[in-house]
């Protein structure tokens, strides 16, 4: 088996191709059974954040054109639409990219802490919809270890930067005195846990949490002494908000063009700046025509979080020495377990044809057959068997002029020749007798 990578991350495609190939948590199951049965795959695991979509598959020979198509279909994408996007990775490279993904190397914030929960979300909702097996299981486990080491072992997360953080930091440039402004989050996942913790770290006093559970906005609102509200009062608490940030789940904008424009008209028109984390996007992109509204998406953040990507520079080159030995690791385990597969296979290859030949020798000596016959003969047999497919194969390979394949077997058999003179036993010679 082999390990494929197929994707688009922050890096091959705007959000605006991001969005549209994103998958709706509810959905995931159904979606990774359906890629598991498309031939030949085997094993699946979908990772779909705001910066990527990626699958990961567990396959002997896959069709990058399969993957893609399906994915276009699913979508109802144009295939023209997303080639330029696609990547598609196997093998070592794949692990690697698998690696540097966990570790935040690949992330829009180098180093961000994220994606390494997100993986594991992923990897969760694989196993539990059973499209996870041995290849992928060890593939994610090792991913997760050398993640947690590059996590310890490096500088690379001693920062706190990621897009949440981003995000209030550019708030903190257009407003002076961030504890004189009111914020209004949309959304309660791990992103605007962040953002609330950044925004009351920088002394914002005044915020509201939205979302479509209550409980939950609750259980996060009481962590920062902030109102919880469902995502119907939006309307509501709209007006007084001088910062709104929203990333949530949602297949549908929360905020259109007309809530906006009737809370900016109780506003009087007081700027209000928004940030849109979410992919696909939570608030409609026609709300940044108006004037008195600031509104960036999570790829307007990129030169301020630009900035901050320096300082982990050199950690980043620690993390990817850690990834490189990580790859080198699990590659040779993967070889040793198929080399286990194949030692299993002959083993019990050899046992049948043994098992053969001495049924046949105990009937015979049953029968009263002189033993030391029987013998000579089982092995003969049993050896002129063993040796049979394979001599046919070598003649085959020396006839076509396929060399190597004798040298394999020379190595394989330890049939070099000096060897083979200093592993022989030695002949001990019995002196002549003197004749009388």
């Amino acid at each position: 088996m082999a390990i494929w990578t197929l994707g688009i991350n922050h890096k091959t495609a705007p959000v605006a191709v991001r969005e549209r190939v994103s998958f709706d948590p509810a959905t995931m199951a159904g979606v990774l059974t359906e890629v598991q049965s498309l031939d030949p795959v085997s094993e699946v695991v979908i990772l779909s954040t705001c910066n990527r979509t990626e699958i990961y598959c567990s396959a002997e020979q896959l069709n990058e054109e399969l993957i893609a198509g399906w994915l276009s279909e699913h979508h109802g994408i144009d295939p023209s639409d997303l080639s330029s996007a696609l990547y598609c990775l196997n093998d070592d490279k794949a692990v690697q990219h698998t690696m540097r993904v966990a570790s935040g190397l690949d992330s829009l914030v180098l180093g961000e802490p994220q994606i390494l929960g997100q993986m594991k979300s992923a990897f969760a909702v694989a196993q539990e919809a059973g499209t996870v097996g041995s290849e992928l299981g060890r593939l994610f486990r090792q991913t997760f270890s050398i993640a947690k080491r590059v996590r310890t072992d490096t500088a690379i997360g001693e920062n706190p930067v990621s897009v949440a953080f981003a995000a209030v930091r550019m708030a903190q440039h257009i407003f002076a005195d961030m504890s004189a402004s009111t914020a209004l989050l949309i959304g309660a996942g791990e992103t605007i846990e962040l953002v609330a913790r950044h925004l009351h770290q920088a002394g914002v006093k005044q915020i509201t949490l939205a979302n479509r559970t209550l409980a939950r906005a609750q259980a996060l609102a009481q962590e920062f002494h902030a109102e919880a509200v469902l995502l119907e009062d939006i309307p509501t608490v709209l007006p007084r908000a001088d910062i709104v940030i929203s990333s949530t789940a949602s297949p549908l904008p929360i905020l259109g063009k007309g809530a906006v424009e009737k809370a900016q008209k109780k506003r009087r028109h007081k700027p209000v700046f928004m940030v849109d984390i979410a992919v696909p996007r939570d608030i409609e992109e026609e709300v940044g025509s108006l004037s008195d509204v600031y509104l960036y998406t999570v790829d307007d953040l990129r030169s301020i979080i630009e900035e901050n990507v320096r300082s982990r520079e050199d950690a980043a080159k620690q993390a990817e020495e850690l990834i490189l030995a990580g790859v080198d690791h699990f590659m040779r385990e993967l070889k040793a377990l198929n080399a286990v597969q194949t030692l299993t296979d002959l083993r019990a290859s050899v046992d049948v044809l043994r098992e053969e030949q001495l049924a046949k020798a105990l009937k015979q000596l049953q029968n009263g057959a002189d033993a030391e016959k029987v013998l000579r003969q089982f092995a003969h047999t049993f050896s002129n068997k063993v040796l049979h497919a394979p001599t046919s194969m070598l003649r085959k390979a020396g006839s076509e002029g396929r060399l190597e394949v004798l040298d394999w077997t020379r190595e394989l058999f330890n049939l070099n020749t000096d060897s083979a003179m200093q592993e022989q036993p030695a002949v001990v010679k019995t002196p002549a007798k003197d004749s009388e």
